[in-house]
């Protein structure tokens, strides 16, 4: 696999409400157009932080302006947008899907609390637009049952091999809970283009309490089968460690056993291609200090060391994991490299973008073109 091109989708701008940008997805419609969508603001956890659009007529070598289609109230309470997604649903129709944050609860408070590892009160809110995201319907929530806690994203709405869509959901203590984290991974199923959802299904748990499956990234093969990647945080040890990889032939009804990867840290969202192989970009930020790539030559076949591809390489290494659980998701907000989201293209390459930058007062996002024929 060979990098052939890469470039930037949105500089920073320091000192302002643009000065950091984090959280990147993209879509693209089968006619070529991408769309990227990020979260944007003043700095990695601004409460004042809003979700970006903007578009790529060709492959993502030049994007447009940016577009801020979405408010940041929610249900008459200000809030701030992560992890804005989008999916396209057929047609015309985008299904948007984002993280909002309600920061009248607690404010002037960080995100995650470091001394109870709760969060910020949050919400799952979808909004539909059926001319590629030029006009959206106001956001609706899809309520989660208390024992989730405030629900966080950790992938795009995919669409199933059934025709269901699929949302991943992990779940959060409240901010002033004291008591054990049991964090886990659940799916809701939507029959009706996301109109209404089932009750949440856990997929992933540890039910000690001990290990955090955070991030888990999902995807779908062209067979049908789905593949899972999750960030494994060890709470007593105080490490990440492998990069566990998780197959069901079910839609998300039983898994294969978790099996490590044999790469440390933080999983992107993997490409995989009409004919079934695969790009696993990930973060590693305590070793090599980089972002980095591999291919398969399926979801569940090794990712061969021999394609390895650097993305990008830091100057300087970052905050450390922290002390404890709650350290370290403090720590995260001064990442300044990551989240990487691959995309196959029509062409057979793969385009992935991330958040890069060389302090937490400017980050940007870059594009990265792979060719894994190379």
């Amino acid at each position: 696999m060979r990098l052939v091109g890469s470039g930037v989708i949105s500089a920073p701008e320091p000192g302002t409400p643009r000065a950091v940008a984090k959280q990147c997805h993209m879509a693209a419609y089968p006619d070529g157009e991408i769309l990227v969508t990020y979260r944007v603001g003043a700095s990695s956890d601004s409460e004042r932080g809003n979700g970006e659009v903007r578009r790529s007529l060709d492959g993502g070598r030049t994007w447009g302006p940016a577009e801020t289609p979405w408010s940041t109230s929610f249900d008459g309470r200000r809030g701030t947008i992560y992890a804005p997604s989008l999916t396209v649903l057929g047609g015309e129709h985008l299904l948007a899907c984002v993280l909002w944050v309600d920061r009248d609860a607690h404010p002037g408070q960080v995100l995650f609390s470091p001394a109870t590892e709760g969060c910020l009160p949050m919400k799952i809110l979808l909004a539909d637009s059926h001319d590629r995201g030029r006009t959206w319907t106001p956001f609706r929530e899809v309520r989660m049952p208390a024992d989730v806690g405030p629900p966080s994203l950790t992938s795009p709405v995919r669409r199933l091999k059934s025709g269901r869509l699929l949302l991943s959901v992990e779940t959060n203590k409240e901010y002033l809970d004291p008591s054990p984290w049991f964090q886990r991974v659940v799916y809701l199923y939507s029959s009706d283009e996301g109109g209404t959802w089932t009750a949440p299904v856990t997929t992933t748990q540890d039910s000690t309490g001990r290990i955090r499956n955070w991030d888990q990234r999902v995807n779908v093969a062209p067979d049908g089968r789905l593949a899972t990647f999750t960030w494994t945080y060890d709470s007593q040890t105080v490490t990440y460690d492998d990069i566990h990889r998780r197959i069901s032939a079910d839609e998300g009804l039983t898994w294969t056993g978790p099996e490590p990867l044999g790469i440390t840290d933080q999983p992107g969202h993997p490409a995989i291609l009409p004919d079934g192989r695969m790009v696993l970009p990930w973060t590693d930020h305590f070793e090599t200090y980089s972002l980095r790539a591999r291919a398969a030559s399926s979801i569940d076949a090794p990712l061969d060391q021999a394609t390895e591809v650097v993305l990008y390489q830091a100057a300087t290494p970052v905050a450390g994991e922290g002390t404890d659980g709650g350290d370290a998701l403090v720590a995260m907000s001064s990442w300044t490299f990551g989240s990487p989201f691959a995309l196959p293209l029509a062409d057979g390459t793969v385009l992935v973008s991330a958040y890069v930058g060389p302090h937490d007062g400017a980050i940007g996002i870059n594009w990265y073109l792979l060719d894994p024929n190379g």
